[in-house]
């Protein structure tokens, strides 16, 4: 699920559209925020499908082979079992995903091969192999073989990758956050009744996530020049063009939280953001980061500027 560091690394991206984009409509950047966000669902949902339309595949292939010219007695008798897996079978019929599915407009007409190269991979590994042998057909052991096909081939395969790095940009990304979803859609997937299982849910508290990240956005948009000037006397004896774009926009964010985010501790935003820039700065970004943001906490929280409540207090 989106915890609140994929979060930040969500508005991060907005931001850094906003400022290299002409367009200044608050409203708009909060709007793009909110579809990058939900497009981490998308994603999550597409995959669902493709399971599926592996699943649907193995029926087309061994139609194929019993067409072959010269068919032997194995392309004659494929084994379809997957088309009928349990978990497969639930996922089709659950509510939820049905209307996700309508909800997206998913469909992989526009590039059957996907499925196809999922197939042919399948084929070939012990996996499927024990898969098709194995004659436990509870909904656990039946989950084994997709958890197989998301880890070993979707995951593995470059060709798959790269049709969804052309759907979703920020697939790199949020495949992390992907995994967690797809693991805890097969650990409340165990039921029969596919009504009573449930997809996964892409933030814990949405409501109070929403809130935070359109605020973190808002308010760091708003106090935009403010900030600068707190980073700009703190970087004196820095030329401007030395210091990355990537490094100044954490740094507002952070002061952002430090200043109007009450409940959230300051060593929980230094530390988030010096985390944040080893993943999308420059290799020596968090020990600049860190240097300058611990001078600007000193002289806000000699002025009074530094007000937390709560579980902001923790230390």
């Amino acid at each position: 699920m989106l915890n609140r560091r994929h979060l930040r690394v969500k508005v991060l991206q907005t931001l850094y559209a906003y400022h290299q984009s002409e367009n200044k409509s608050v409203k708009a950047f909060e709007k793009s925020l909110l579809k990058n966000v939900d497009e981490v669902y998308e994603m999550y949902v597409w995959v669902l499908s493709l399971f599926i339309e592996v699943a649907d595949y193995v029926v087309l292939d061994a139609e194929e082979r019993a067409n072959k010219f010269l068919p032997t007695e194995k392309d004659l008798n494929a084994n379809t079992r997957l088309h009928t897996n349990k978990f497969i079978e639930s996922l089709r019929n659950n509510p939820e995903y049905m209307d996700a599915v309508k909800k997206y407009k998913i469909s992989w007409s526009f590039d059957p091969e996907v499925a196809r190269s999922i197939v042919g991979i399948l084929k070939t590994s012990p996996e499927y192999e024990a898969y098709l042998q194995n004659p436990a057909d509870d909904m656990r052991a039946e989950k084994e073989i997709i958890k197989h096909i998301f880890k070993k081939i979707i995951l593995k395969t470059p060709a798959i990758e790269q049709v969804f790095e052309e759907k979703f940009i920020n697939w790199p990304v949020d495949k992390e956050v992907l995994q967690a979803l797809i693991a805890k859609t097969f650990k409340n997937f165990t039921s029969d009744n596919p009504a009573e299982n449930h997809l996964a849910e892409l933030c814990a508290n949405w409501s109070e996530d929403r809130e935070f990240i359109t605020a973190l956005l808002s308010k760091c948009i708003a106090y935009d020049e403010q900030y600068q000037e707190l980073i700009s006397q703190k970087t004196k004896n820095w030329e401007a063009d030395r210091i990355a774009m990537m490094d100044v926009l954490l740094m507002k964010l952070a002061i952002t939280e430090l200043l109007h985010f009450s409940s959230i501790p300051v060593k929980v935003t230094i530390n988030e953001y010096i985390e944040l820039s080893k993943e999308f700065s420059t290799p020596k970004s968090n020990s600049f980061i860190n240097g300058i943001l611990d001078k600007i906490l000193a002289d806000l929280k000699s002025a009074g500027k530094i007000h937390k409540f709560g579980r902001g207090l923790i230390e």
